[in-house]
């Protein structure tokens, strides 16, 4: 699992789901491991109750089967030390890993590598966190030293994995850092990606790399042989099925505890459930109606989850738009915006080469001419050689339009 992000519409199902899964193979050894950001500073009831739903999730892992933890760049969100949030993870019984180094001390939060009991051999287990210090929140960033994951992966990874019965990478990284670590990897490793959230299995020769999507949606099992091949199937997580009951009554008490009225209060209603993909480009469709732009364009981290059906409060509407934000638009030559709808909406089967990880959602709203408007968030603006793979737009703000107010109206009328 990756990028949980404190999302407590299916906490208590993922937890039911993972019980479920280790029960229905007694004889089979297991190790649960999570890749980063299981917290989530947008959702005001993780923040107000100090993350209390997702230590619980976090506590009921070790009783299941052993669990090991790679650090991400959210998981400070709620207890900005990070050398606070590791040592609460090793007192439940959690094996904590990672790169990123405490510039107080000099010393890594956590070891790079571990050793976890698989049976009757040993799953050795390395950790990378992404060096997108820009990411982590604010006030932590002077304690955080982070290695560039290919320098790190290079200089460290053959010595870290020496030894191993089993190898398992998981990387915090994102798709395009991965890149270079994959042709580092020993034959027959399982490499585990996090942060693009997205759901995808890449197999290179003998080695498979895999990302098991966010927001609590999946979690992928990963069976491993005894001569070390690995075969992954990504298990979907419903929002309707059973919680578990270690669960099932502090979630909705943490939430009638920590939302006000005007948290609770419903927005609009939706007429049907849609993907995150489908939300994105749904986004992006009305941000260019509401900017007069050919083409709409959102981050996809910008989103959380998709669009649940049914009526929908201001609380689970900040789940989907994570963030507020700025309308920005541009204008560029047509043949720009076919090159950048056809980078965009990487969320569809692509080959691993032509991911590049951050990515947009976008949409053309109307045929252009010679010229086409472009409109986008400030974030996005103001990292376009990330998003777009330029560095020349001269993008201008638009008066009185928000992200939020414009994709509620298009959501939820």
């Amino acid at each position: 699992m990756s990028d949980l992000h404190s999302a407590y519409e299916r906490t208590g199902q993922l937890l039911a789901a993972l019980e479920a899964e280790v029960a229905a193979h007694p004889r089979v050894p297991h190790v649960i491991a999570i890749n980063g950001d299981t917290f989530e500073h947008g959702n005001v009831a993780a923040t107000r109750s100090d993350g209390a739903v997702d230590w619980a999730f976090l506590a009921a892992l070790p009783r299941i089967a052993p669990t090991v933890f790679n650090l991400g760049n959210h998981d400070n969100d709620i207890t900005l030390d990070l050398a606070q949030v590791v040592a609460r993870l090793q007192g439940q019984g959690i094996t904590v890993v990672s790169t990123i180094v405490d510039t107080r001390t000099g010393k890594p939060y956590a070891p790079a590598s571990a050793d976890l009991p698989f049976g009757r051999r040993r799953l050795r287990v390395v950790g990378v966190a992404t060096n997108s210090l820009n990411t982590y929140p604010k006030e932590s960033r002077p304690a955080l030293l982070i290695p560039v994951p290919g320098d790190w992966a290079r200089a460290s990874l053959a010595q870290a994995l020496a030894g191993a019965d089993l190898s398992m990478v998981m990387s915090h990284a994102g798709v395009a850092a991965d890149r270079e670590i994959l042709p580092l990897l020993p034959e027959k490793t399982v490499m585990v990606g996090g942060h693009n959230h997205l759901l995808f299995q890449h197999r290179r020769g003998r080695s498979l790399y895999v990302h098991t999507g966010s927001w609590s949606n999946a979690y992928t099992a990963i069976d491993l042989r005894a001569d070390g091949a690995a075969e992954a199937a990504s298990i979907p997580v419903a929002a309707d099925a059973a919680p578990s009951p270690r669960l099932a009554a502090l979630i909705p008490a943490t939430l009638a505890q920590t939302l006000t009225d005007q948290e609770k209060a419903i927005l609009g209603v939706a007429p049907k459930v849609l993907t995150l993909g489908e939300t994105g480009r749904a986004v992006a469709a009305a941000m260019a109606r509401a900017a007069g732009a050919d083409a709409g364009f959102i981050g996809h981290t910008t989103l959380g989850t998709g669009l649940p059906a049914g009526p929908v409060s201001r609380h689970a509407f900040d789940a989907v738009v994570r963030f507020e934000g700025k309308l920005m638009v541009a204008e560029i030559p047509r043949e720009r915006l076919a090159a950048f709808l056809a980078r965009a909406n990487q969320d569809r089967p692509m080959p691993l080469a032509e991911r590049n990880g951050d990515f947009l959602y976008g949409a053309e709203a109307k045929a252009p001419g010679e010229t086409a408007r472009i409109v986008t968030t400030d974030w996005n603006a103001m990292n376009q050689a990330e998003y777009f793979g330029a560095s020349d737009l001269a993008f201008r703000e638009v008066p009185d339009l928000r992200l939020k107010a414009v994709a509620a109206k298009a959501l939820l009328g």
